[in-house]
């Protein structure tokens, strides 16, 4: 098939997959920021996106569209590598015109992927998997039980924690240098761009990343700040 064997069609199915999880990055956004003005609408957000059989489709096509868009990554990059031979063991200026991330989206990459499995491993197993599971109850450290569904206590809980603060902030830098470049690459592999629109999808990919990365810092500081004031 071209789409795998050729340059161009592993690049376009990259795109495709990219933009896509851009969108359900929005749609997440917008889900954490009802938290911080109402924790019983998030909660009933939550129960509609809690163990049905559509939330469970989603989730496993999400999963799938984020392997594709990593292994593909993986081949464009093993692919671009071996293109330059000895000369990817060069030391060369950055070129004028090309950003640090797009020298380095495979790296930044795999750190958005590492703290993914945090996510999920603090959330999504938590909450859907627990409820797959038959479990009513979830216990989570200092003797705190949540119900699956209630999300809210799920964030409360662990963006109370300062070194997840952290590493969530730390994750959000990450991604907003992952969307910079990765936003406006999709839309011009995709071919829709032009000399004139070029610079105006850098520019709404630098929008669209700065608003990712504000909002969802904005729901865990607030969060944090929240656990201090009691």
């Amino acid at each position: 098939m071209w789409l795998l064997h050729s340059s161009i069609g592993r690049k376009l199915v990259m795109s495709i997959s990219g933009i896509v999880l851009v969108l359900f990055l929005l749609f997440h956004l917008c889900m954490n920021v009802a938290a911080v003005f109402s924790a019983d609408a998030y909660n009933m957000i939550c129960a509609l996106l809690g163990a049905n059989w559509y939330a469970v489709a989603g989730t496993v096509v999400l999963a799938g569209i984020i392997m594709i868009h990593f292994i593909y990554a993986a081949m464009i990059t093993l692919q671009n590598r071996k293109a330059r031979g000895n000369d990817r063991y060069a030391v060369n200026t950055r070129p004028k015109g090309v950003s640090w991330a797009s020298q380095n989206m495979f790296v930044i990459g795999i750190i958005v992927i590492g703290f993914m499995i945090l996510h999920f491993s603090q959330f999504w197993y938590k909450m859907m998997f627990a409820e797959l599971m038959g479990n009513h109850e979830v216990v989570l450290g200092n003797g705190v039980t949540l119900h699956p569904q209630d999300g809210a206590g799920f964030v409360q809980y662990y963006f109370s924690q300062l070194w997840v603060v952290i590493a969530y902030l730390i994750w959000y830098v990450a991604l907003w240098f992952h969307l910079t470049h990765g936003i406006w690459s999709a839309i011009h592999t995709i071919g829709i761009n032009n000399h004139v629109w070029m610079n105006r999808w850098k520019m709404i990919g630098n929008i669209v990343a700065t608003l990712v990365m504000l909002g969802f810092a904005f729901v865990t500081v607030t969060f944090y700040v929240k656990s201090i004031c009691g």
